[in-house]
């Protein structure tokens, strides 16, 4: 199967981790020849409830024995749609009220980035240096690192870019600008987050002059940083907001959520303002309902706060300059991009998945499932130690 992956399947990279996945259940996947690996990445955020999650599974098993996709987005009722968004209505605070969904995240940013030039009637987007919001064309647009923007110009014009927490940029931001878009946290740039209440000083700017924020939570959202959006824990309400990742439980899912005199504008002038074939889907959007449920009506989403302060007393290690992040959004930094390298390879060989961040080559990630235990909290990190210590032994 190796063989025909490498020759059949596109990559992304030139050195896929190529784990030979059989199965996986709860915090662990296994390998074709049943090794298990402690899962610290949940498959970038997206697993909020780990693998296999019963209610979950049940949830599609139940829409499976409906129907599939029926039509195109937005004409007939579904249910498992219907009750999705309804239940993010209200959990999430006035005006953000009326959600589009689409298959990714950065489906999800390109309307949310339509949405706003079609309410400002403005086209200049301001985004952020070392910003990731994905990788289709409007997404490439603002994203601010051109070292993986530059193979693909031109792209989407009237874009500028200013330093995230940084309050002197923010005066960019004028009466030409349509819409200022931020990650809430930023990951690619690693795990910065928000600091001197920078985003209300960014929304207060964005009223004065009639622009809109637009705030990414695919990464943040869902439960991550111990409130459902991370935006919620700096005291700020966007004009939209985008998720992705997390909400789906595993499954392919995006949305984006504004007041509903901004979002019935895509209805007309012209109609299909957006519009997508598989948006939606009620089998996908019966496993986010599920999602939202369990992590809304359970313990699951505060107990990430206490599983962050047992990762950083037990990440402690002369390798370690310090560890980033909120909740279960977190990064430790090493002293160079080849200790980097080596523990995340290293770690894999001993059962434990980790992994790099877009722009930080210091940066490794640990964004494990929500539903992670103490134990498995405990075992994992001893495993980074161990690691570590071996190749501070042979850097010595």
């Amino acid at each position: 199967m190796k063989q025909d992956f490498f020759k059949y399947q596109a990559q992304t990279t030139p050195h896929p981790l190529a784990i030979e996945v059989s199965h996986a259940i709860g915090s662990y996947i296994y390998d074709t020849n049943n090794k298990k690996y402690l899962d610290f990445v949940a498959g970038v955020s997206a697993c909020s409830l780990g693998h296999k999650h019963p209610r979950i599974i049940r949830a599609v098993k139940d829409q499976l024995d409906k129907y599939l996709h029926v039509m195109v987005y937005g004409e007939y009722i579904q249910q498992s749609a219907v009750e999705l968004t309804k239940l993010l209505a209200s959990h999430l605070p006035h005006p953000l009220e009326k959600t589009y969904l689409t298959n990714s995240g950065t489906e999800a940013i390109e309307g949310s980035l339509k949405l706003a030039r079609r309410v400002t009637g403005r086209s200049q987007i301001i985004a952020a240096k070392l910003a990731y919001h994905g990788n289709t064309m409007g997404s490439m647009s603002v994203m601010g690192y051109e070292e993986r923007k530059q193979a693909f110009r031109p792209l989407i014009p009237d874009t500028a870019f200013i330093t995230f927490n940084d309050e002197k940029d923010i005066k960019q931001i004028t009466r030409k600008t349509g819409a200022v878009i931020l990650e809430t946290i930023q990951g690619g740039a690693g795990f910065i987050e928000p600091k001197y209440e920078y985003l209300k000083k960014v929304k207060k700017q964005c009223e004065e002059v009639g622009a809109l924020l637009i705030l990414d939570e695919i990464q943040p959202g869902f439960g991550r940083t111990g409130k459902l959006f991370g935006f919620q824990n700096y005291d700020i309400i966007p004009d939209i907001v985008v998720m992705g990742k997390g909400m789906g439980g595993g499954l392919p899912i995006g949305a984006f959520t504004a007041s509903t005199t901004m979002m019935d504008q895509l209805q007309d002038n012209p109609k299909l303002g957006h519009i997508t074939t598989f948006g939606g889907n009620p089998v996908i959007a019966a496993a986010a309902l599920a999602t939202l449920q369990e992590i809304t009506e359970s313990d699951v989403m505060a107990a990430t706060l206490e599983k962050e302060k047992l990762f950083r007393s037990l990440l402690i290690h002369p390798l370690i300059k310090e560890v980033r992040g909120l909740g279960l959004m977190l990064a430790f930094i090493t002293p160079s991009a080849e200790i980097t390298n080596q523990v995340i390879l290293k770690c894999q060989d001993h059962g434990l998945i980790l992994f790099w961040l877009l722009f930080e080559p210091l940066a490794i990630r640990i964004t494990p499932p929500l539903t992670i235990s103490e134990s498995e909290i405990r075992e994992g990190c001893q495993i980074i130690l161990t690691v570590l210590d071996q190749i501070q032994d042979i850097k010595i």
